[in-house]
């Protein structure tokens, strides 16, 4: 039988350290998985988290755990998890990381395109939003393929805040956090809802409230960075959703990184708008509606990434 794109299931995380393997603990306590690549430059480090990992498939869905160093091994990836690179510490904030996560996406970038060029390339490592463009026009692969984890992370917890106002359960919460995933992101209230009703009109919602877990939402890495360092387990699930949706071509609505193309007027960036993800990566862009005053804090969300462009 002639194999098809759906029986290799292949993933390879580009950047072992705390979110990578966070997130190849989570991708395979989820069994999605025949092949998990765990690539980074320190090859010993990574042959001990291999045999970590292999030490628990007897109680897990059987994948191929590969080690390596050598960009060859990347080869027939269905999605590439980008997780290279300096990370956040106290005091920066995601946008502070350009100029040495940029060089090193500069190093990794053509190797990526060379042996795995039918991939899904999904950014995790920050700031994502100016990775995610760099990658788009330097790989000038087709639209969707490749795209950033976004505000995803930031909408999750949004809505986990909201719910502590309305005692609604996060997941029959609709309401997103779009823009840059950094400071210049913005609560998109006015398409907001709960069980099909208007966010707006919800028992115990206020417009305080909703700024009030804006704030908890926008300040959340801050607080859990001066806490222990850096922040993994939540952006480790947010990861591997993502990925379920793409080798299960799901057609999940998210809110993650894209190069805009005329979104409400915006071009020459990647930022979060919610995007129908499936096999093919982001298959559609949605234009939610937005009131005048999200227009323009989406327009300053533009500016703020293209001073760093």
């Amino acid at each position: 039988m002639k194999k098809t794109q759906y029986d290799n299931n292949k993933v390879s995380i580009i950047g072992c350290g705390r979110v990578g393997m966070t997130t190849a603990y989570a991708i395979l306590l989820q069994g999605v998985v025949n092949e998990l690549v765990l690539f980074n430059r320190t090859l010993d480090k990574i042959k001990g988290e291999e045999l970590d990992l292999e030490h628990g498939m007897t109680f897990l869905d059987h994948a191929q755990i590969t080690a390596t160093n050598d960009y060859a091994d990347l080869a027939e990836s269905d999605v590439i998890i980008y997780t290279a690179g300096a990370s956040q510490k106290p005091g920066e904030t995601r946008l502070d990381l350009v100029e040495k996560n940029v060089a090193i996406l500069q190093k990794n970038l053509p190797q990526i395109i060379n042996y795995a060029p039918d991939a899904i390339l999904l950014f995790v490592a920050n700031p994502v939003d100016i990775l995610t463009y760099k990658a788009y026009l330097m790989a000038n692969w087709p639209k969707g393929r490749i795209f950033g984890s976004g505000t995803t992370l930031d909408t999750s917890r949004f809505r986990f805040h909201l719910s502590e106002f309305i005692h609604v359960n996060p997941h029959s919460i609709n309401a997103y956090i779009l823009g840059e995933h950094g400071d210049s992101s913005f609560p998109a209230i006015s398409s907001a809802s709960v069980g099909g009703q208007p966010l707006v009109s919800f028992p115990n919602f206020s417009a305080e409230k909703a700024m009030t877990a804006y704030q908890k939402t926008k300040n959340a890495a801050y607080k859990i960075i001066e806490a222990k360092g850096s922040t993994y387990y939540g952006i480790a699930s947010v990861t591997t959703r993502l990925v379920e949706a793409i080798l299960r071509d799901e057609k999940t609505i998210f809110p993650v990184s894209v190069p805009l193309h005329h979104y409400y007027e915006q071009n020459g960036v990647a930022l979060s708008v919610p995007c129908v993800v499936g096999r093919g990566g982001v298959e559609e862009i949605i234009e939610i509606k937005l009131s005048w005053e999200e227009k323009q804090k989406l327009e300053k969300s533009v500016e703020t990434l293209k001073s760093y462009l």
